[in-house]
């Protein structure tokens, strides 16, 4: 799998600034990978790109391997009328009940299963909302801020175990959060504004796995790397 995008230009209509200037850039491997940014530096504009949502830009983007993708993204809503746990079941073959049964625990959502999506805290709508597209047929997955809301512990044991679950997923996480994903993603576009040349800097994450030791001396240099190229 390999995703590279030559020369992408893009202007949000009425808009005086441009998102991208002739954005070229690339990912070379499946895994965890990363946007990360500020707010404003297009990282939501580029996900959209990817996932075909905006199309009117000018340059090329090549999926290699990845035709088909899902996106999930931070506050999706669910129908508020039936119970959390009928409506994954509703929406899945039979032989992915399973993998849910083992996503809603590692995701911590047991208890939610019988209420309404309405009555669910923002971080638990969230957790409901990524594993419904984890049941789905994807090579790309783009996370966009899918576990705002959610404990610092709870989140790294859902990355680490969907790490272990999908190990050869094209996984795109945006957060803002420096600290998981130079732990935990494997290579990290940073983006930094139309402005700047070059608009996204790569930088190489710890990629850490369940059962590794992080390194905590390269972990630094990883957060350093991050914040020098913002």
């Amino acid at each position: 799998m390999h995703l590279s995008c030559q020369n992408i230009s893009f202007r949000y209509p009425n808009a005086e600034n441009s998102v991208f200037s002739n954005l070229t850039l690339e990912v070379t491997e499946p895994g965890f990978n990363a946007l990360f940014g500020p707010s404003g530096v297009g990282k939501t504009s580029f996900a959209r790109m990817i996932a075909g949502d905006i199309k009117d830009h000018t340059g090329e983007i090549r999926m290699t391997g990845i035709d088909r993708i899902a996106y999930t993204y931070n506050l999706e809503r669910l129908p508020g009328w039936s119970a959390v746990g009928r409506h994954l079941e509703k929406n899945i073959p039979e032989s992915r009940k399973e993998r849910m049964a083992e996503l809603i625990e590692i995701f911590g959502i047991r208890d939610c299963m019988d209420q309404r999506f309405s009555q669910l805290s923002l971080g638990q709508k969230n957790r409901v909302n990524l594993i419904r597209y984890l049941l789905q047929d994807f090579q790309l997955i783009i996370l966009d801020e899918s576990l705002a809301n959610v404990d610092e512990l709870t989140r790294e044991r859902i990355i680490l175990r969907i790490k272990e679950i999908f190990p050869r997923t094209f996984f795109m996480y945006i957060s803002h959060n420096v600290v998981e994903v130079s732990k935990f993603c494997k290579e990290i576009l940073v983006f930094r504004g139309a402005h700047k040349r070059p608009q996204t800097v790569m930088v190489r994450g710890q990629d850490l796995k369940t059962g590794q030791t992080l390194d905590k001396k390269a972990f630094e240099l990883t957060m350093l790397e991050i914040m020098n190229a913002s």
